[in-house]
């Protein structure tokens, strides 16, 4: 989707110009002196490689801890409530954590600041499994999780700026391999644990997966330091103007579905195996069906933003997902034990909403910088509207005793979810709809948030 030929050129966040950029985007003005050039390497092969070692990351240290929560709570005698406070937390730093990733950006290349977000990650991944102590693991915690909450942010701004051709293909690769990490660390994190004879190798192997996540990294940190040093005060002066999605319609539509959708998918992992377990299936075949979701989804988080990124418009596919998610949930209400290879199989079809939206923050950001803005907004509004999905259901399944008003709560979520899918299936640019709150503001034309509801 080629912007016009008056869009604002993409910064080079790490210091270089954008690998393979349309000339349209890429043009500086005449005020702004040419950005230097990426290598092939830093902009190519080694790019990919590091941005899927980091989505392997993403959610390891989140499943592998659910996988072995009892053991955890028995291990350090965690109370119910701290328990509490551990599944709640990846939501709430995701939420909180991520929306510093911006400011961070502003300041140091994006390379470096994830070579700090993998390290954090492995350090609190190792020092949480070292401590007998039940606060300074949930502390630890916090930190490996907020290594997780930057990368979370960066990697739809690296598509973007190094992949600008190739945004559905290279997003659905590097969710693929989250997906794929999601599923590989909550399958093997309790055999590993039995295998060392506890808990604490369970969580702790996954460290290692993060340290090796720094290797790509750490070269492309060095070079693109060099070349923020040789541009000096050029690269200030080049700055573009800060994008605040917060004041517009398509900012807010992201964040509501993002987190609409989120919200389901961390309901659904929290509570779908329970579903089974109360319609008659054993705890193993439980735990298989749940797991069914995540591996089905492999494919379609491949497919999916591949498939966003030749469309005009995600219209079709946001109505697709909608008609696949309320099919399983009415299924899951009515059959969910005769039928359930079904509901499970049109819910990994739903839950393509995830890496639809990942696709979609790349499609409705012209540049870099807004890429970065869309990508923590949308995603630390979501997350924390996410938080409250698993909180309502067993809030739901404990007053009513069965599943049909937390599955109704659901078809409430996809309801809202489908409506702002709706608004950000057009393509129009978080840029642009920044640039007409501004000019209505400077005419006089009502308050911020009057001009937001009239964009669009």
């Amino acid at each position: 989707m080629t912007p016009p030929a008056s869009s604002t050129a993409a910064p080079a966040v790490d210091g270089p110009a954008l690998t393979g950029a349309p000339t349209t985007e890429a043009t500086p003005s005449p005020a702004t002196p040419p950005a230097r050039p990426v290598s092939p390497v830093t902009g190519g092969a080694l790019v990919l490689v590091g941005m899927l070692l980091v989505a392997l990351n993403l959610r390891a240290a989140v499943t592998s801890l659910g996988a072995l929560l009892d053991e955890v709570r028995v291990g350090l005698g965690l109370s119910g409530a701290m328990a509490g406070v551990v599944t709640t937390l990846p939501t709430v730093a995701f939420a909180g954590l991520g929306a510093l990733t911006p400011w961070l950006v502003r300041r140091w290349p994006a390379a470096r600041v994830l070579v700090l977000a993998m390290v954090a990650l492995a350090a609190g991944q190792v020092l949480r499994v070292v401590t007998d102590s039940a606060p300074l693991f949930v502390l630890t915690s916090a930190l490996a999780l907020a290594g997780i909450a930057v990368a979370n942010i960066l990697l739809p701004m690296l598509v973007k700026q190094h992949f600008p051709h190739r945004t559905g293909l290279v997003t659905g690769a590097y969710t693929m391999a989250l997906t794929t990490g999601t599923t590989v660390a909550a399958a093997s994190a309790v055999p590993v644990a039995h295998a060392f004879g506890s808990w604490r190798a369970g969580l702790g192997v996954w460290a290692g997966l993060a340290a090796v996540a720094v290797l790509p990294w750490a070269p492309l940190a060095r070079r693109a330091r060099a070349a923020r040093r040789a541009a000096g005060p050029v690269a200030v002066a080049a700055t573009p103007a800060r994008v605040r999605p917060a004041r517009t319609r398509l900012g807010w539509a992201m964040a509501v579905y993002f987190g609409m959708q989120s919200l389901s998918g961390y309901a659904i992992m929290g509570w779908l195996a329970q579903l089974f377990r109360d319609a008659g299936y054993a705890p193993e075949a439980a735990g298989l069906l749940l797991a069914g979701v995540t591996a089905l989804g492999v494919p379609v988080a491949l497919a999916m933003p591949a498939l966003a990124g030749r469309l005009r418009t995600l219209r079709p596919l946001v109505l697709a997902l909608t008609a696949f998610s309320a099919a399983s949930y009415l299924g899951l209400a009515v059959a969910p034990h005769g039928l359930a290879p079904l509901w499970v199989l049109l819910l990994a079809l739903g839950q393509g909403a995830f890496p639809l939206i990942l696709a979609t923050i790349g499609l409705r950001a012209r540049t870099a910088e807004g890429t970065v803005a869309l990508s923590a907004f949308a995603q630390s509004t979501g997350y924390l509207i996410a938080a409250l999905g698993p909180l309502l259901v067993g809030i739901l399944y404990e007053a009513t005793g069965g599943w049909t008003a937390p599955i109704g709560l659901l078809l409430v979520a996809l309801a809202v979810q489908t409506g702002s899918g709706l608004v950000i299936a057009r393509p129009r640019y978080i840029e642009d709809e920044q640039l007409r709150v501004e000019r209505q503001e400077e005419a006089g034309v009502g308050s911020p948030a009057t001009a937001c509801s009239t964009v669009g």
